[in-house]
């Protein structure tokens, strides 16, 4: 026999299938809901608890709990790595009109809200190796966040990286004013000379740390995809590597494999 937070939480959550509870509504105080199904507030707190760890309500400090709205769902394939490519010789103009996110999501540039920010940090073991090069090497850190404007948290929460010294040569690579740049990465290696010849993507998923569903607004409970996107250049160097911290909750990853015929 179900519990009497279970039978509560059923009736809310049914509530919110059907419609009669939409994206955005506040549901009754939780004195009114333990009046209304005379049981203790805890117990209804138990309840929202359940739909709170669903992803179908959000408890807004000091105003009641929410309908969660549906966030924007993001489909990455790794098709679009061919995409980026085509489009990295493709007249500024050209490149200036859509870029990855818009390609992944269906927006429009105008729809999104983009910031980068760039520092020095010095490639640890595990980027030391990706690379090739030594401990401590001087690597050009560029952390990214795209959101959609009407909403708060970022699609992802990216870091990507590149070898200075192989870089410094243009010095706009180093400047992150001139992000969000036409083209993306692979335009900016292309003004090296630097064509990309594969890429390599490794996927895990794990539980977030509390700064990451912080900023990534995530329901308790729900997990992070983490992709590590290693870009290999025609000379089989690693040219960009990128850490990449995915919501679970609405992030969808397609790979399509062609097969040669026999």
């Amino acid at each position: 026999m179900a519990k009497a937070y279970e039978r509560i939480a059923d009736e809310l959550r049914e509530a919110i299938r059907s419609g009669r509870l939409g994206p955005g509504d506040r549901l009754p105080a939780e004195t009114d809901m333990a009046a209304r199904y005379r049981r203790s507030v805890p117990t209804v707190r138990e309840a929202l608890r359940l739909l709170q760890d669903e992803g179908l309500i959000e408890k807004q400090h000091g105003r009641g709990n929410f309908v969660r709205k549906p966030r924007t769902r993001v489909l990455r394939t790794n098709l679009r790595h061919q995409w980026e490519k085509n489009r990295a010789r493709e007249p500024e103009q050209e490149r200036l009109q859509t870029g990855a996110t818009e390609h992944d999501t269906g927006l429009r540039v105008n729809d999104l809200v983009f910031h980068a920010s760039y520092g020095e940090a010095k490639a640890d073991k595990s980027l030391a190796e990706a690379f090739g090069v030594a401990e401590g090497t001087a690597l050009v850190e560029r952390v990214y966040r795209t959101r959609y404007a009407v909403e708060t948290a970022p699609f992802a929460l990216v870091s990507s990286y590149l070898i200075r010294d192989m870089v410094a040569e243009n010095p706009d690579l180093l400047d992150e004013t001139k992000e969000p740049w036409p083209g993306g990465t692979q335009n900016q290696l292309l003004t090296l000379g630097i064509e990309l010849d594969r890429i390599e993507e490794r996927v895990t998923a794990r539980p977030p740390t509390p700064e990451e569903a912080e900023e990534l607004e995530l329901p308790p409970g729900t997990s992070v995809i983490v992709l590590r996107k290693i870009s290999y250049d025609t000379d089989d160097r690693a040219a960009e590597i990128s850490d990449v911290t995915l919501p679970g909750d609405r992030t969808e990853l397609l790979f399509t494999t062609h097969l040669e015929r026999w």
